[in-house]
């Protein structure tokens, strides 16, 4: 009685990972070597028009020196995290709505929110320096109502319109983390919580809320990484005294030419992005995204 001939182990190994090649070579190319090539600009040397190949820290200690480079970092972690919090608070109530309470108005609600979506981000950020301006649609509504004399100016190029536009362009994202975690939320569990006792507060804070945390992690990891890269909404509606470290980057890179101090600046940010991943990835942020 002779054998079936057995595939090989390394046979099967080799096909297997060969299935990976086209993922992997298209990432090597589009995201590993626009890195590395990052990090080799950030620890080169930019003489005036040149930069130099020589291994050296000088602009990232010119980052941590210069005081006006780290309010512009401390500026921008927190308009992110404000960005963040309020997002935050006004897609729970909304995520919990559309998952438990929409019912058949579900699919059209969820076309609502993602609807901005498909236009372009410029066309977002203009519409709400439209509806800011000096002569736009909300001082033109004040005054007609007799709220304001006249158009007033302090509803645009400041924080308070960067933080308004970024939290309506960012909104969606941390909606749909949070709309996927209530679906999967066992309703059995609340119900139980309920039947030994526990208040509806309490059954929330102890039973609801840390099945929904890695939902809440996900869209805010998500809000805050676009929110800390982002540099047209700060430069269009934030106004010179705004800018947050992606304005920074984008002058080094095309205005300045000093590609190595706007490189650490990236590498900086992409620096505080990773330990943030990797903190909320311990508690469950990334298997929601």
């Amino acid at each position: 009685m002779t054998d079936a001939p057995a595939t090989g182990r390394g046979e099967l190994g080799a096909g297997f990972w060969f299935s990976f090649l086209p993922a992997f070579s298209w990432l090597a190319l589009f995201y590993f070597l626009p890195l590395l090539a990052l990090l080799s600009y950030s620890v080169a040397h930019h003489d005036y028009v040149h930069i130099v190949r020589r291994f050296t820290l000088e602009n990232f200690v010119e980052i941590w020196t210069n005081l006006g480079n780290r309010h512009t970092i401390v500026r921008t972690v927190y308009i992110s995290s404000l960005v963040t919090t309020i997002n935050a608070l006004i897609a729970f109530p909304v995520a919990g709505f559309l998952a438990f309470y929409a019912g058949r108005f579900k699919t059209l609600l969820m076309v609502l929110l993602l609807l901005p979506l498909w236009s372009s981000y410029l066309v977002r950020v203009f519409a709400w320096r439209i509806i800011l301006g000096y002569n736009g649609v909300l001082n033109s509504f004040l005054v007609t109502t007799g709220l304001l004399s006249e158009p007033s100016t302090l509803f645009l190029y400041n924080q308070f319109s960067m933080v308004l536009t970024l939290c309506y362009i960012w909104l969606p994202f941390m909606v749909l983390p949070l709309v996927t975690a209530f679906e999967r939320l066992p309703r059995h569990l609340l119900e139980a919580a309920a039947d030994l006792g526990a208040s509806g507060r309490a059954a929330f804070r102890r039973v609801a809320l840390p099945l929904l945390m890695p939902g809440l992690l996900a869209g805010s990891l998500s809000v805050f990484s676009l929110t800390t890269g982002d540099y047209i909404t700060p430069s269009m509606v934030g106004g010179p005294g705004n800018i947050l470290v992606g304005n920074i980057v984008a002058s080094q890179f095309g205005v300045a030419d000093n590609w190595p101090l706007g490189s650490a600046f990236a590498v900086v940010v992409l620096l505080m992005l990773f330990v943030l991943m990797a903190v909320l990835s311990r508690k469950g942020a990334l298997e929601s995204l």
